[in-house]
C-alpha cells in the first residue's frame, strides 16, 4: 500500500509549479453576445437563473455508486481492518501528507504585500482602543478615538472618587514620627512607580555620616579615605547605591553588607593610610554669597538712619527760608525753554542773510 501512494506523491511534486508574476491586463471589451432566433415561435427566449444552474450543479454531483464500487469499498474495509495498527499509523500519516501537499499544490499562489510608504498597514500604538477587531463604522455610534477619550475620563473620574472617599481613611492608619536614635545611622531610599513595571523600581540609595558610625577620628579619617568620590565633603554625608538584583530587598542586604566591610577595614589598625591625604578632587566647592553682616538693619543703625532725615529736613527748611533752596523742576523746565529760542534767533538770521548761492564755496 506504501508502494502504491509513494508515486502519487512524486506526481503531485512534479504538478506543483512557481506561480507566475501576476500582470495586469486591461479587460477586452465586453462584446454583444450573438443569440440565436428561434424560427416558429414568437416568444422571447429565456434564460436559466444563476441559482437554478447551481442547484442544477448540485444534481449532477449526487451521483449513486454504482454496485461494483461498493464492493471495492468493502473489501476495502476488510483490508483496512485486518491491518496491524503500525501498519495502520504508518498508512494514515502517508495519506496525511499527501493530502496537505495535494492542498498546496492546489492552493492560489500568495501575494506579498510591498511596504508602503506612510505604513498603513502598521497599527497605532498612542490609541487606547484596538482597532484591528472592530466592525465596520455604520454612522450609528462616536468613532474609536472618542471612545478612547471617554475611557480616560472614566478613569480621572474613579482617582477623583478614590481621593475624595478612601483616601481620607487612611488618617486611621497614620503614625506619629519618631526620629531615628544613635542606633540607626542608616537611611535608606526606595523608587516606587504605583504598581507599574519599571527598570529603576529595584534601586535601593543609602546615606549615612561617617561620624554616626561607631568609630573614632582617626578610623573616621579612614573611612572617608575608603569611600572615595562616594562622600561629600561639604555635607560630611556618603551615598552609595545598588541595583544589581532584581528585588530591592537583595540590593538592600547587599548595601548593608558592603558598609559592615567597610567598617572592618577603618577599624583595622595595620594599616590606617594615614600617608595618605583625603582626596576631594571630585567634589566641586561652590562659594554661596552671603548676605553681610554690616548691611544687617539693628536699632542702633534705625536710630542713625533717622537722625540723618531730620537732619536734612532742618537743613532744607533753613534754605527755604533764606531763599538758597534750587527749585529741582524749575530749573529744569529753564533748560529745557533755552534751546528753542537759541534756535529761532539762527532761524531769523537765516531769514535776513537769504539763500546761498549755488555752486560757490
Amino acid at each position: 500500500m506504501a508502494s502504491a501512494v509513494q508515486p502519487l506523491r512524486v506526481c503531485l511534486r512534479a504538478c506543483r509549479r512557481a506561480p507566475a508574476p501576476q500582470r495586469n491586463f486591461a479587460p477586452p471589451p465586453r462584446l454583444p453576445i450573438p443569440i440565436a432566433r428561434r424560427t416558429f415561435s414568437s416568444t422571447p427566449a429565456q434564460w436559466r437563473r444563476a441559482a437554478e444552474e447551481d442547484e442544477g450543479d448540485e444534481e449532477a454531483e449526487k451521483r449513486v455508486l454504482t454496485k461494483e464500487e461498493l464492493d471495492g469499498m468493502g473489501v476495502l474495509e476488510g483490508i483496512w481492518d485486518k491491518l496491524p495498527p503500525a501498519d495502520r499509523q504508518s498508512m494514515e500519516k502517508t495519506l496525511n501528507s499527501v493530502e496537505a501537499e495535494a492542498r498546496e499544490a492546489v492552493a492560489p499562489p500568495k501575494v506579498l504585500m510591498k511596504k508602503r510608504f506612510w505604513n498603513d498597514e502598521e497599527s497605532d500604538s498612542d490609541l487606547i482602543t484596538d482597532e484591528q477587531n472592530e466592525d465596520m463604522f455604520d454612522e450609528d455610534d462616536i468613532m474609536s478615538m472618542a471612545h478612547g477619550k471617554f475611557e480616560e475620563f472614566r478613569e480621572y473620574r474613579e482617582y477623583a472618587r478614590i481621593a475624595a472617599w478612601e483616601m481620607p481613611l487612611l488618617s486611621k492608619l497614620a503614625r506619629p514620627f519618631v526620629p531615628p536614635t544613635a542606633e540607626e545611622p542608616l537611611r535608606f531610599r526606595y523608587t516606587s512607580y504605583m504598581g507599574e513595571f519599571h527598570p529603576a523600581e529595584n534601586k535601593v540609595v543609602v546615606e549615612f555620616c561617617p561620624k554616626d558610625l561607631p568609630l573614632d577620628e582617626a578610623q573616621q579619617l579612614k573611612m572617608k579615605k575608603l569611600l572615595g568620590p562616594r562622600y561629600n565633603p561639604e555635607t560630611d554625608i556618603a551615598k552609595m547605591s545598588c541595583e544589581q538584583f532584581e528585588h530591592q530587598a537583595q540590593n538592600k542586604r547587599y548595601l548593608g553588607d558592603v558598609i559592615n566591610s567597610l567598617i572592618e577595614k577603618a577599624k583595622d589598625p595595620t594599616d590606617m593610610f594615614e600617608d595618605i591625604p583625603l582626596d576631594t578632587r571630585h567634589h566641586t566647592f561652590k562659594a554661596k554669597p552671603k548676605f553681610p553682616t554690616e548691611w544687617r538693619m539693628t536699632e542702633e543703625r534705625r536710630r542713625f538712619i533717622e537722625e540723618a532725615r531730620q537732619k536734612s529736613l532742618l537743613l532744607d527748611q533753613a534754605k527755604e527760608e533764606q531763599g538758597a533752596l534750587v527749585d529741582g523742576p524749575a530749573r529744569i523746565q529753564q533748560f529745557l525753554e533755552q534751546p528753542a529760542a537759541f534756535g529761532e534767533r539762527q532761524y531769523a538770521t537765516q531769514q535776513l542773510r537769504g539763500p546761498a548761492a549755488r555752486g560757490r564755496l
